[in-house]
């Protein structure tokens, strides 16, 4: 149906009716949020209130719906490109990025440190000058998250943090649109977190109160997060009425947890440490064991690549892992996030109780 509109209308003859009608078409009504992201940067979920978590959550389940299960054709990224600079590499990343972008009918240009000069014979201002002049939005996946707020202060064009040493946004969203279709809600669920003090957890911590969300942390002596977001995240909780709890004992953290989850030990980059760090995380593998502290419905979530000794086959593989689930879930999140960015889209699915 929509190839045969775009084939019935001329774009430069279109009536004022007739083109309020394909905006319609493509855009639907005004959504039933007062949220308006269109020409803001992602980098971190701490300058994304709760309305607009939920609003792009909302949004990866309506592009789902209409794309995946109702097989309708959006190219709302037609006539736009997006700059993937990646430092680091990457699968789930890469891919949902690259084919989402695609999908909405958007051309995605891949960069690694090989193609371009990223901070080496051409500086960091300058790559984000160049890139704005002939794209629309940059993704980038870095090892610095400074670099990405040199990029901001550049860019003339969203900035979309696809991993950086402090945070990893875009992962976090995925894990909230699968609790949010398994659970059918996220407000009141406890999210345990059983390993490193890492990017991961950080974007959880800057953003699960917001969800009314509760949040139990365990992670070995001298692998704790962040102190400084530590704070934020008490404050959070005070905020919005969640408990918080850390502790360095993963069955205490895992008592009552709807949701178990864990990441990689030893991140690109610390490859040098992975002795100390298996020697540390010792007890720290989610088993079975560990699923028995927890509340009857758990679930267990793991962002992957997986190493075995962050959780055993049994839970890895079991009907209470989603981590196929969320993996898939990345691609819908991403194109949330760059639908709600770069146009001005509203979901016409019924906004979820969350």
């Amino acid at each position: 149906m929509l190839f045969n509109l775009r084939n019935f209308f001329s774009i430069t003859n279109l009536s004022k009716n007739s083109k309020h009608l394909m905006r319609h078409f493509w855009c639907g009504q005004p959504a039933q949020m007062n949220v308006h992201l269109k020409g803001r940067d992602l980098l971190t979920l701490q300058n994304y209130t709760a309305d607009e978590l939920k609003y792009l959550v909302w949004m990866a389940s309506d592009l789902k719906q209409r794309i995946k299960h109702k097989g309708e054709y959006l190219p709302l990224m037609q006539g736009k490109s997006l700059a993937m600079i990646f430092e680091k590499r990457s699968t789930r990343t890469r891919l949902s990025t690259e084919t989402g972008f695609a999908l909405l009918g958007g051309h995605p240009c891949f960069l690694t440190t090989q193609d371009i000069h990223l901070g080496t014979n051409e500086s960091l201002t300058d790559t984000a000058r160049v890139l704005s002049s002939m794209t629309n939005a940059i993704l980038a996946r870095v090892y610095k998250h400074t670099d990405l707020d040199l990029m901001t202060k550049e860019a003339t064009i969203p900035i979309i943090n696809g991993l950086s040493d402090s945070y990893h946004p875009l992962q976090i969203l995925a894990d909230y649109l699968t609790l949010q279709e398994h659970y059918g809600g996220l407000n009141g669920l406890t999210v345990t977190w059983i390993g490193d003090g890492n990017n991961v957890l950080n974007s959880i911590m800057m953003s699960a109160a917001k969800l009314g969300m509760h949040l139990r942390i365990a992670t070995p002596k001298g692998f704790e997060p962040d102190f400084r977001i530590t704070k934020i995240t008490e404050q959070y909780s005070k905020e919005y009425g969640t408990k918080l709890l850390l502790t360095t004992d993963p069955l205490e953290a895992a008592n009552g947890a709807n949701v178990l989850v864990t990441d990689t030990w030893i991140s690109m980059g610390q490859e040098e440490e992975k002795k100390e760090r298996l020697k540390a995380f010792q007890g720290y593998q989610i088993t079975m064991q560990t699923a028995k502290s927890a509340a009857s419905n758990w679930t267990f979530l793991h962002c992957l690549p997986r190493k075995p000794e962050e959780v055993d086959d049994e839970v890895f593989y079991s009907p209470q892992s989603l981590v196929f689930q969320e993996a898939e879930n990345r691609k819908w999140t991403i194109m949330a996030v760059m639908v709600s960015l770069l146009t001005d889209y509203s979901p016409q699915l019924q906004k979820p109780t969350f």
